[in-house]
């Protein structure tokens, strides 16, 4: 049953809009720290620190650096980082096999992480691009992006992040039957308390460019990735993957890009009540960021109120490169 209301002038709604303090009172979702999730992009060396230019304020970092910032992040009160490495050109291949290497720099990274900072959460991506001659997220035969030979991949890339000590296992590459196949290796292998927090529901989307940039996909990418990421124009079948997803034993799903499918948040969160999370990928941030430094709009402002309507939209939490600065706005 709807609410009724008296009519004006009993009514006015702007008596609760006053003050700071009254709309404090009524503000139906807030924003913490706890919310934020921070990609970080791992690259090789010793005390590096590399501007991606399509992303201002971003920077790859070598394992030394990635330690300071996840001590950064701990500091700050942000539970949880996740890490994306820039693997050397010279690294990837056909078979894809550094994907799975006990010693490449995403598993380098969580033990040195895991050493220095135990208490944050470290989360890891399991897609093969970064490691691909054809910078697909699975194998390709013949042009195609083959799917059961993928998993089986996939699959040893998630048994080495696990064995290395993360957290959360973050499959990104959209093959069917992935989860349960990772499940069910994760258990086997005793990582019995390792979560899944799958994307789910992540779309073929012209906003990835700069993350592309930023891991050194961008010129290896052959073709395009419509046939295994969603297309734009679906909602309900973003559901279902997603059902199928928790059916197979994620913990967690996500809905990848975020402001543009908010939409999906919602129905996502409304619909199965499991945690729900939300990339705030690189070009919307590459977006904000840029109108923001031509004086277009209030960067700051404009960062709250992105990261505010993924929890309007009944987001549990947003992967977002703005973590460290909003956790010091939330913060100051």
């Amino acid at each position: 049953m709807q609410p009724t209301f008296a009519r004006h002038p009993a009514t006015r709604f702007r008596r609760v809009r006053r003050t700071p303090a009254l709309r404090s009172l009524v503000q139906e979702t807030t924003l913490s720290v706890s919310d934020l999730i921070w990609p970080v992009f791992v690259v090789d060396g010793e005390g590096v620190e590399q501007p991606v230019l399509s992303m201002p304020g971003v920077v790859r970092r070598s394992v030394d650096k990635v330690v300071e910032a996840a001590r950064e992040a701990a500091d700050l009160g942000i539970p949880a980082i996740c890490l994306f490495p820039y693997t050397d050109p010279a690294k990837k291949t056909y078979d894809c096999a550094e994907a799975w290497n006990p010693d490449n720099l995403s598993n380098t990274a969580t033990r040195a992480i895991k050493a220095a900072v135990p208490e944050i959460a470290i989360m890891t991506d399991v897609a093969l691009d970064p490691y691909s001659v054809d910078g697909h997220d699975g194998f390709v035969v013949d042009g195609e992006i083959v799917n059961d030979a993928s998993v089986e991949a996939l699959v040893k890339q998630a048994l080495s992040q696990a064995d290395a000590g993360c957290d959360i296992i973050g499959p990104s590459d959209m093959m069917d039957g992935r989860i349960g196949a990772i499940r069910q290796a994760l258990e086997a292998a005793g990582h019995t308390n390792t979560c899944i927090m799958s994307y789910a529901a992540k779309y073929a989307s012209a906003y990835y460019g700069p993350f592309r940039d930023a891991v050194g996909a961008s010129g290896a990418l052959k073709g395009n990735k419509k046939t295994y990421q969603m297309d734009a124009g679906n909602s309900d079948e973003a559901l279902r993957n997603i059902a199928a997803d928790l059916e197979e034993g994620a913990d967690m799903v996500m809905v990848k890009p975020g402001l543009a499918y908010l939409d999906i948040c919602q129905r996502a969160k409304a619909q199965f009540g499991a945690p729900t999370f939300a990339y705030q990928v690189s070009g919307e941030y590459a977006m904000i960021e840029a109108a923001a430094q031509n004086g277009w709009i209030d960067g700051d402002k404009v960062m709250v109120e992105s990261l505010q309507a993924f929890k309007r939209a009944g987001c549990d939490g947003i992967l977002t490169y703005f973590a460290p600065r909003m956790a010091r706005a939330l913060a100051g």
